[in-house]
């Protein structure tokens, strides 16, 4: 199976255009249309429905994308194999959004400087979804935060999933951020807006939060917002609690009218399949644990 053919399919697929596709690979449109129509004609099957302009999914085409992916992924990685000196190709980082912000700069920026021949492809989501891509191969690395649950009482780590390896690369200290004029907290109990600002589920912070905050008082109901500007915004105007990370706080910029209260310290880990060995992540791994 040609793995030019994989990758073009996987662009118009992601891009659903043909013309956006060429655009990405600098390929002429002819082209990539032959291309997908010789690999429709290859396995037999229709991979695309056509929606005018539109290149939309068949059944059959999201079942193949995710073999495309796990093909190309692992090619990507073989290539890598041959050359540890020198890392290369695409490196597929998934990260949280308060991750991304608060301590990627730097040390992606450091990265690209060394390894310039590494094309670093970052994308942000919740912690669940990020893991299930990198199980899937759509990633090739990702940076989530350690699940706890309240238990009785105190903080219990939760299990990962099977298939992945873990490696702790920032301590992260949670804050329960509060409207300004909330009285004091110390216990679940005592916090009195009993709405939940936070991303969609999946997110660990999110579950974090709903574990700690259901230990008391009423039921918690979510509003969830797209970030974190959205979530302090909405703790500022009185609506809302959330938990963020103390290094999203201390970013510079406009201080929220928000007051915090230390919930926890957990770890940032960065999880890739089992059994991994790309030079890529490995560099990537020596470059989030030196010191900014």
């Amino acid at each position: 199976m040609d793995l030019t053919n994989l990758a073009i399919f996987r662009a118009v697929a992601l891009e659903q255009s043909v013309t956006r596709a060429a655009q990405n690979l600098q390929r002429a449109q002819s082209n990539v249309t032959t291309r997908i129509q010789q690999l429709e004609e290859e396995l037999g099957a229709s991979l695309f429905l056509r929606e005018g302009k539109r290149m939309l999914l068949t059944e059959q085409g999201r079942a193949f994308l995710a073999y495309a992916e796990q093909l190309l992924a692992l090619a990507d990685e073989a290539r890598q194999a041959l050359h540890p000196q020198h890392p290369a190709g695409t490196l597929r980082l998934g990260s949280m959004e308060s991750t991304a912000a608060a301590r990627l700069p730097q040390p992606l920026a450091r990265f690209h400087r060394e390894y310039p021949q590494v094309s670093l492809e970052v994308s942000t989501g919740p912690s669940l979804a990020l893991l299930d891509a990198v199980l899937a191969r759509r990633l090739d690395c990702a940076l989530i935060a350690q699940p706890y649950s309240w238990q009785q009482g105190s903080w219990q780590a939760e299990e990962l999933p099977s298939g992945v390896d873990a490696q702790a690369v920032f301590r992260e200290e949670l804050l329960l951020v509060l409207p300004a004029d909330h009285p004091p907290v110390e216990h679940p109990e005592q916090v009195q807006v009993r709405t939940l600002a936070g991303f969609a589920q999946g997110c660990s912070y999110r579950h974090i939060a709903l574990s700690w905050l259901g230990a008391g008082g009423p039921p918690m109901r979510v509003q969830e917002v797209g970030s974190y500007h959205s979530i302090l915004a909405c703790v500022a105007a009185g609506a809302c609690v959330s938990v963020v990370p103390r290094s999203l706080l201390e970013l510079p910029r406009q201080a929220p009218a928000v007051q915090s209260v230390p919930l926890l310290q957990l770890d940032t880990l960065l999880v890739r399949r089992s059994g991994n060995s790309s030079v890529a992540v490995e560099r990537l791994h020596e470059f989030l644990q030196r010191p900014a």
